[in-house]
């Protein structure tokens, strides 16, 4: 079949991608004229089964009910992470307009203020290789670079060699205002190599902020077999995935986009209230009943949302997060929403997956609500049961709850009712802990 064009690079192949950027991508009004480009991140194995079957995936879309399959055409290349002479080939190119990005919160590698992590050895190494090639003739392509920033950094010093043309970044994770965080990340980071690749970037890269939304579980092996006994092609890549998806995106595009909002894609001014309540009503409540949940016995998010117990305390918590919310986001509908899709029993979100780096998720999901309704003078009992229960569930957190408490917020740590209640919590539901 007719393949489009690689007009977009993407870096991080990952299921979330394939079953949402990928996906708005195929199913936007001008889908023909704009093909994708996946590099993985740290393992080449995907890109190879993707090859293999010429990018092309099932995602299946899961009902509590049923499942319904669809063939995905819009990845048109997937390739190892360390192709460097690929990725630099592709933002050299012209028809390249815009990069996106899934690597995780923790790929980023940048400090809440957006700057460069410098205690993180694989950055600060691609920066150390980058900053030496700068200003020789060699081609950045012949690299051998293992971090987003640092591939990024390279491809866009492709682009400034080759005198191309303006380009967007959009990174796709659940970061708070992930394109200004992105901006002064990469802008600083290319200061380290460059100050000539960090004035061009200042001039040439639009760093576009978004808002994604679509749980998207691990595939299991049985989800694969189910499938591939129903097609006649084996499928050695599916991906799982809710019905549901939102995806809210605010900046520029100075070489042009797909067409997402025929699929459903928003784009605003002020993406900042629509990112607040994703990051948390969905993933705040994620993070408190993973660490709940696991208290408990449970094993996935359905399981734990049907724990009347956790149920009670995630609707406390929504209510906190949603009292700082302003007008206009269909927060009741929202939150009506998230409770079928976390009782959607046949989405396997795990819970033990979800509380991986939970430190820095608590940091972003939890403490801001927790902080902004002390600050108006109330006491956030949900925000302080999800801290409890991450320091229960934690084998290494400090013997204190206050020094544990400190290690996400020194504000927390300093209010006195807010660490009674964290303690309260943990006698009730760890007393072991406490």
């Amino acid at each position: 079949m007719p393949r489009p064009p690689a007009r977009i690079v993407h870096l991080g192949l990952g299921a979330f991608h394939r079953a949402h950027q990928a996906w708005y991508t195929a199913h936007a009004g001008n889908a023909h004229e704009w093909g994708i480009v996946a590099f993985t991140g740290r393992s080449p194995a995907i890109a190879d089964v993707l090859s293999g079957q010429d990018g092309l995936y099932t995602v299946i879309e899961r009902s509590p009910t049923a499942d319904r399959h669809e063939v995905v055409t819009s990845l048109v290349e997937a390739q190892d992470g360390a192709n460097m002479s690929r990725l630099a080939v592709l933002f050299a190119s012209p028809d390249v307009a815009l990069v996106t990005i899934t690597v995780t919160e923790a790929g980023y590698r940048l400090q809440a203020d957006g700057s460069p992590d410098t205690s993180d050895a694989a950055l600060v190494q691609d920066l150390a290789t980058l900053r030496m090639n700068a200003s020789s003739s060699a081609q950045f392509g012949n690299l051998s670079l293992t971090t987003m920033l640092g591939r990024l950094l390279a491809g866009l010093e492709a682009r400034r060699r080759a005198s191309g043309p303006p380009i967007a970044v959009v990174p796709c994770d659940n970061l708070p205002a992930n394109g200004s965080l992105m901006s002064r990340g990469t802008l600083k980071a290319a200061e380290l190599v460059s100050p000539g690749l960090a004035e061009w970037i200042s001039q040439n890269v639009s760093f576009v902020s978004t808002s994604v939304d679509r749980i998207t579980p691990r595939t299991t092996a049985a989800d694969a077999q189910r499938l591939n006994a129903q097609q006649e092609w084996v499928d050695a890549a599916p991906v799982v995935t809710e019905p549901f998806r939102d995806w809210v995106l605010s900046g520029s595009f100075p070489a042009g986009r797909p067409a997402w909002e025929d699929a459903g894609a928003r784009f605003v001014d002020d993406i900042e209230p629509w990112e607040r309540r994703k990051l948390w009503l969905l993933n705040g409540a994620h993070t408190l009943l993973s660490f709940g949940g696991l208290l408990r016995g449970h094993e996935t998010i359905a399981q734990a949302i049907g724990d009347p117990a956790l149920s009670a305390m995630v609707e406390e918590f929504w209510d906190e997060a949603s009292a700082l919310l302003p007008a206009g986001l269909s927060v009741d509908s929202y939150r009506a929403a998230l409770r079928e899709r976390f009782l959607n029993s046949r989405i396997e979100h795990r819970l033990a997956q979800i509380a991986e780096d939970g430190t820095r998720k608590l940091s972003l999901r939890i403490v801001p609500v927790a902080e902004a309704q002390l600050k108006a003078g109330r006491l956030p009992g949900g925000a302080a049961f999800a801290i409890a229960c991450w320091i229960a569930w934690g084998p290494d957190r400090p013997e204190s709850v206050t020094a544990a408490i400190g290690s996400l917020s020194p504000y927390l740590a300093d209010r006195e009712a807010f660490v009674s209640a964290v303690g309260g919590y943990l006698s009730e539901w760890a007393p072991g802990r406490r």
